[in-house]
């Protein structure tokens, strides 16, 4: 019998105080594009950095087309045809194309003095010329969509002749289109042999693309060989999770009471965009994405200057200049970029959560830690973050739990209204439950929510009523009673929902 393609033979790595892995097997075959999956925390992102040769395993084998390797460095699992494309992409912006696709290995010429760009670039269009041949391997890295950078990572697998290629949720910044496009090439290199590992929290594009799947949890393999044409997608969850995650009805809270007044709106990228938000109200924005959604959450929150318009919250009009303007009227953003933008890594989860209203548990400069801690405390209990450890560095918590924390953030700093952009982005399948049900947990409570999400099932799960967004304007707003995905794209696209279906 031919050998697997990879095979994971009793993988084990331990850190100090912690098992991550414990005893893995699984294989994958020639040419399978094969699921990874569990919840953050699982050990998947452990298994895969022993794969690329970041981490080395504290027991156990990696065997290539039935050879035993040890990978010491990256340099040594790339030598051995693996390739590792990750849901942050390892590229430098000001480089071109064709430089981040000979990065770490550049060709030269006169003994190595000379980097011979034009060879690197005639390879380079080669790789894309298989999967994308309107890539310029001469142009800036930064001038491309994401959804283009996820193509060039895929090139430089091919430029290096990859067998297998792991997958670290890459859609995780993709349109639906552009994500129907990325399954196309999957499929072709799979059809050409190469085995992919494609790790991803969202089920429906995992029983698109892939056969077979293996499901971790707690560091260990619950099964492996799973035959997801056989399988519910709610069956595969329950792996996961281990535990049944019921359906929850949505219970709307909102009141009749306004509580937030838009006017007629405008930035460099919204225009005159007027709605009311209620009290227990939780308001979703849908639409394509450069619709205008986030923009209109960074208006709101102050982090864009207004070109015109007005907002009110509680019936005073808000003087937007900055951010502190809007956080002091009670307004709270979560961003999109949640790494980027929402969090300080290296301070601890109750340093981050204190950030806006440091003055709260400070006098003369001097900071009340047992009031700080008293609060974290209480905060991050009522969103159950998970491990309770308040000191530890937010950088080393799960997209999930660092949400929770940015939200304890919000509620200690007395914002009545609640900004999400993208709330569950990254997050696996038994957190989103969590962070849905502390979204109707804020709204019960008096809070009115806006909520932002590419995920129209998300939108529909959570939302009183929509507003649908198209060029930066509000294309349609729909009550509950009205609210499909249907309709929801026909507004986003400027169709009807009959023609979407026969497109």
């Amino acid at each position: 019998m031919a050998p697997s393609r990879l095979a994971f033979e009793d993988i084990s790595k331990v850190f100090p105080g912690v098992k991550a892995l414990s005893e893995v097997s699984f294989e994958v075959a020639p040419g399978e594009i094969h699921a990874l999956l569990g919840e953050n925390g699982a050990g998947k992102s452990t298994l895969l950095r022993i794969l690329s040769g970041v981490f080395r395993p504290t027991q156990g084998e990696v065997k290539v087309d039935g050879t035993v390797h040890h990978f010491r460095k990256p340099e040594s699992a790339r030598q051995a045809g693996i390739a590792m494309i990750h849901q942050e992409l390892q590229q430098v912006p000001h480089l071109t194309v064709a430089q981040n696709m000979f990065l770490g290995h550049s060709l030269t010429r006169l003994g190595g003095l000379i980097v011979d760009r034009r060879e690197q670039e005639r390879r380079a269009a080669e790789a894309l010329a298989m999967i994308d041949p309107s890539i310029d391997p001469s142009a800036p890295i930064s001038s491309l969509k994401v959804a283009q950078r996820q193509v060039v990572e895929i090139a430089r697998a091919l430029l290096d002749r990859a067998r297998i290629v792991a997958m670290d949720e890459p859609t995780s910044s993709l349109t639906p289109s552009e994500f129907d496009r990325l399954a196309g090439i999957i499929e072709r290199l799979a059809a050409g042999g190469v085995s992919i590992i494609y790790v991803s929290h969202k089920m429906d594009e995992v029983f698109r693309v892939c056969r077979r799947a293996t499901v971790m949890r707690d560091g260990k393999v619950v099964r492996t060989g799973i035959d997801l044409r056989a399988s519910a997608p709610d069956e595969v969850i329950g792996m996961m999770v281990g535990r049944e995650l019921l359906a929850e009805a949505h219970h709307s809270h909102a009141t009749r009471t306004v509580s937030v007044e838009v006017r007629n709106l405008s930035t460099h990228r919204i225009r005159d965009v007027s709605f009311d938000l209620h009290k227990g109200e939780v308001l979703g924005v849908a639409g394509l994405v450069g619709s205008g959604r986030t923009e209109l959450l960074r208006a709101i929150s102050g982090a864009d200057r207004l070109a015109a318009g007005t907002v009110k919250v509680d019936g005073t009009t808000l003087a937007l200049s900055n951010p502190r303007a809007a956080i002091a009227a009670g307004i709270g953003l979560l961003p999109e970029e949640r790494k980027r933008e929402g969090i300080i890594p290296g301070r601890s989860v109750t340093s981050n959560m204190a950030l806006p209203s440091m003055a709260r548990f400070s006098k003369a400069g001097i900071i009340n830690h047992r009031k700080l801690k008293r609060t974290a405390e209480d905060l991050l209990t009522r969103v159950k973050l998970r491990p309770f450890q308040l000191d530890r560095q937010i950088k080393l918590f799960s997209g999930g739990n660092q949400q929770k924390a940015i939200i304890a953030r919000w509620l200690a700093a007395g914002s009545r209204i609640l900004l999400f952009d993208e709330p569950t982005r990254g997050i696996d399948v038994g957190a989103k439950s969590e962070i849905y049900r502390l979204i109707e947990d804020l709204a019960a409570g008096g809070h009115g929510v806006i909520v932002v999400s590419s995920e129209l099932p998300e939108v529909l799960r959570v939302s009183d009523r929509v507003l649908v967004m198209r060029d930066g304007a509000v294309a349609a707003e729909l009550g509950r009673d009205q609210m499909s995905e249907e309709t929801i794209v026909s507004h986003a696209v400027g169709t009807t929902a009959s023609r979407i279906g026969t497109a």
